[in-house]
């Protein structure tokens, strides 16, 4: 699979999602599409409510997906706007930016020393569930929409000291979700980890791919180093509190 490769087949899932065309999302200019949500076959299996609000950019283009009345609301005050400016509209809430493996260049991590590694597969991931402090990298059981199926564990003298799992959300995407305890931080452990179950990934013909907050930037830093770059940005929520919502037809 080649970086074109991946990145075309990520986008086909996210105009799934997003109701939109490749085209949408390639977009050269810094222009606003659209669309309404719509439970198309494939989507990955997020919830939505009357009320879903979602804004995606992959560079210029900026597409927008929203319940009918929401898309009311939204659209006179973002025509007009630039990117910066409409991911800062007050209504925006809850951003996320997602990294995609850099194919051409990514290389397995040296390990820290002093942890013990063991790559744990979907079935023996529950009997983790009990532990403290990784509820980003695993927690998606029992009969979730996005289940966990991959977890790899560190531990230091015998205690779990970091995990990376993998949740499957869609037919080709699998999620990397991490977490190291406080007490174990700055050793490169949660680079390594992400690292390493990202190649596991990538051998088992599926694509890794890995989000967190603008703001984090340890997270966005453990991201880079582990071998990822950025390839768009999403906000995945909406604040309409005080707005008249009008149903539409």
């Amino acid at each position: 699979m080649t970086k074109q490769d991946m990145l075309r087949i990520v986008q086909t899932q996210l105009a799934i999602d997003l109701n939109c065309t490749l085209d949408n999302l390639n977009g050269e200019k810094d222009s606003f599409v659209f669309t309404r949500a719509r439970e198309n076959k494939g989507r990955r299996p997020y919830p939505r409510g009357e009320q879903h609000f979602e804004m995606l950019s992959m560079g210029k283009s900026i597409v927008v997906n929203a319940s009918p009345v929401i898309l009311d609301i939204v659209k006179p005050q973002l025509n007009g706007k630039n990117r910066e400016d409409a991911f800062c509209m007050p209504f925006v809430f809850g951003q996320a930016l997602y990294y995609l493996p850099e194919l051409d260049a990514i290389k397995p991590l040296a390990p820290p020393d002093g942890f013990a590694f063991a790559l744990l597969e979907r079935e023996d991931i529950p009997a983790l569930c009990h532990l403290e402090g990784f509820k980003n990298a695993i927690g998606n059981s029992g009969g979730h929409p996005r289940p966990d199926v991959l977890a790899l564990v560190a531990k230091q003298e015998g205690q779990v000291a970091g995990m990376a799992g993998a949740c499957i959300d869609c037919a080709h995407m699998w999620q990397v979700g991490m977490d190291v305890l406080p007490d174990y931080r700055n050793q490169g452990l949660a680079a390594y980890l992400v690292n390493q179950i990202t190649l596991e990934i990538l051998r088992r013909g599926f694509i890794p791919y890995y989000g967190t907050s603008p703001a984090n930037i340890p997270s966005q830093r453990t991201a880079h180093r582990a071998g990822y770059y950025p390839a768009w940005v999403c906000s995945y929520k909406g604040r309409f509190e005080g707005y008249e919502l009008l149903p539409t037809c």
